[in-house]
């Protein structure tokens, strides 16, 4: 079983994923290859100037398998609350997680098709997007959404930072106090 399954690898899903593998949960991502970022041109992300959308969709999840999140690629067909956990249905077979995170950009069917609340969306060709708190929290406990489909803006590193945040929080929920995670850069020694 994972701890956490994230649906969707675009920069929003790839960036939880990497705080959660570095914070040492088990963690699957489900990458159905929908990316919009995959058609982007991107000169406006911070430390990756003129990088090409699928140069970075694909440095996210290796950066996120480097550190221990698993890549699935399947399109997650349902999500299921059983007693203690959530059972994923995709294409490629079941998973077992207990805790999920939508980062699904553009699309939520699958959120209105298990009945998580939606809400008009607010960015230029976003219909609908999932409500969620401050935190990324959903109206289904413990299921999380982050990113584009979680309201902010379409902009990659707006939703990597979202992604970020709601991997934060939901690491915050479990341990029962504020989450970080800073490295310490030792300079050599001349």
């Amino acid at each position: 079983m994972y701890d956490v399954a994230v649906i969707g690898a675009g920069p929003a899903g790839a960036s939880a994923a990497i705080f959660l593998a570095k914070a040492g949960l088990k963690t699957v991502v489900f990458d159905n290859g929908l990316s919009v970022t995959r058609r982007a041109l991107i000169k406006n992300h911070y430390g990756a100037p003129d990088i090409i959308g699928p140069d970075l969709v694909d440095r996210g999840k290796e950066q996120a398998a480097a550190l221990g999140a698993e890549m699935v690629s399947a399109s997650v067909e349902d999500v299921r609350r059983e007693e203690d956990h959530f059972t994923l249905a995709t294409n490629q077979g079941a998973y077992a997680a207990r805790e999920v995170i939508f980062a699904t950009g553009l699309y939520t069917d699958l959120a209105e098709r298990i009945g998580l609340r939606t809400k008009p969306g607010t960015e230029p060709r976003i219909k609908t997007i999932i409500e969620v708190t401050a935190e990324g929290r959903t109206s289904i406990d413990g299921i999380w959404a982050a990113g584009t489909v979680a309201g902010v803006s379409m902009h990659t590193i707006i939703t990597a930072g979202d992604g970020a945040k709601v991997a934060i929080n939901l690491l915050s929920a479990r341990k029962g106090e504020r989450y970080v995670d800073h490295d310490v850069y030792q300079a050599p020694r001349s």
